[in-house]
């Protein structure tokens, strides 16, 4: 075959490929009907003179399951979760907690010591006291007791039991968080001393909060009920209310022991609400992005670093786009691109694959509608506009026409 005639069968190949408009992604669940993790994901189904309501927050609703929590006027639903509260607060000691105990003037018990692994304080010449999830006060009382019950005091001495320095803890975070796992929170790690607070008396630490763990574990999902989030310590469990971080009252926050273990409840729809920045939010979405776009040639010189992959938490899709030069530029050539997000569900943990063209969904009056908030892990890619499309397929016909003339 002649190289004109090659030349032409493959320009006529790259043109109607150029020509060709997008495939849709394909998706295992029902994406364009509004049965994703977002609503905000479904198809554009009306056309932009017909948007006029705004429905994703309805459709995400619908899908909720009843709160389980839920606190009557005097702080109580019959449920002993108000009273749950109440026997979780305060300073309580755990393993590993560097105490400070004065009898009196007497050396033979003044010292630091050190929560034991089985939980328990050893003084000279006493029982070993039991401390895990125990206050200092209660210590003290236990303290007093044997010191008379052995006969080293006629009467109750002053007693001191002071936290010198509190130590890191380990508890297990699961359920509606973005990275269920056991975590390590608060205190110092390993064998570092902090010298400059064991030297002092007391200590006061927020680092050992339930909101401390639950941070560390990615940060509750949309889909979690904060209303009921449950605290297992030992054989018993307690049900606490944080709906206080995101409606600006004050909230649950209990000190964790180690060995306790966090569950957080679904209710297996997405919360808008809960899609900001809080104590028990993820602390930000790390973004996979590529923006290989003409006229820029590499994702360096578009900007693309780590400053622009990490974005706060409730920022949302056109945000991103935005973030990673997916638009502007010469409206003639570059106005009209595409821009696709890759997601996963957490509930189900089924991916999916969203297709917008950018141009459309930033002048529709119901753009919201069908803009999806970014979580953690998300991808983003940005494909060239239809101009950018046929300049491209002008250079690579340049290409090939200059191998089949020098091919002649």
């Amino acid at each position: 075959m002649p190289n004109r005639s090659r030349f032409g069968i493959l320009l006529s190949a790259i043109l109607a490929a150029g020509c060709t408009s997008y495939d849709v992604p394909d998706n295992l669940e029902g994406i364009e009907v509004g049965e994703g993790y977002q609503a905000q994901y479904r198809d554009i189904d009306v056309a932009r003179g017909d948007a006029s309501f705004l429905r994703s927050a309805a459709i995400n609703a619908s899908k909720c399951l009843p709160l389980r929590g839920g606190l009557d006027a005097d702080g109580f639903d019959g449920k002993g979760r108000g009273i749950a509260a109440f026997a979780l607060e305060g300073e309580r000691l755990t393993r590993n907690d560097l105490v400070d105990i004065r009898v009196g003037t007497d050396e033979t018990f003044n010292g630091s010591f050190v929560i034991s692994r089985d939980g328990t304080l050893k003084l000279p010449f006493l029982q070993p006291i039991r401390a895990q999830g125990r206050t200092t006060i209660e210590i003290e009382d236990d303290i007093a007791r044997q010191l008379l019950d052995d006969a080293f005091y006629t009467e109750r001495p002053r007693i001191s039991v002071r936290v010198a320095d509190f130590a890191s803890v380990t508890v297990g975070v699961f359920g509606a968080v973005f990275e269920p796992r056991s975590v390590e929170i608060g205190g110092v790690s390993g064998d570092q001393v902090d010298g400059r607070r064991q030297d002092a008396l007391g200590a006061s630490s927020e680092a050992r909060n339930l909101s401390a763990a639950l941070r560390a574990a990615g940060g509750v999902r949309p889909d979690a009920d904060i209303s009921a989030v449950e605290v297992r310590r030992g054989s018993s469990l307690f049900q606490l209310d944080m709906r206080g971080v995101f409606e600006g009252r004050n909230v649950v926050d209990i000190m964790l022991l180690t060995g306790d273990e966090i569950r957080v409840p679904s209710r297996q729809c997405f919360q808008e609400n809960l899609m900001r920045p809080s104590p028990i939010s993820p602390p930000g979405v790390s973004l996979f992005l590529s923006n290989l776009t003409q006229p820029a040639t590499n994702n360096a010189s578009s900007a693309i670093g780590r400053s622009v992959r990490e974005v706060p938490y409730g920022t949302r899709y056109i945000q991103a786009v935005v973030d990673s030069n997916c638009v502007g530029g010469a409206r003639s050539t570059s106005a009209d691109r595409s821009s696709v997000l890759f997601s996963r569900n957490p509930i189900t943990d089924v991916s999916v694959v969203i297709e917008r063209d950018i141009e459309d969904l930033l002048r529709r009056a119901d753009r919201d509608d069908f803009d999806p908030y970014l979580l953690p892990g998300d991808a983003l890619a940005c494909y060239d506009s239809t101009i950018t499309n046929v300049t491209e397929i002008g250079r690579v016909i340049g290409i090939v026409g200059a191998a089949a003339f020098l091919g002649q």
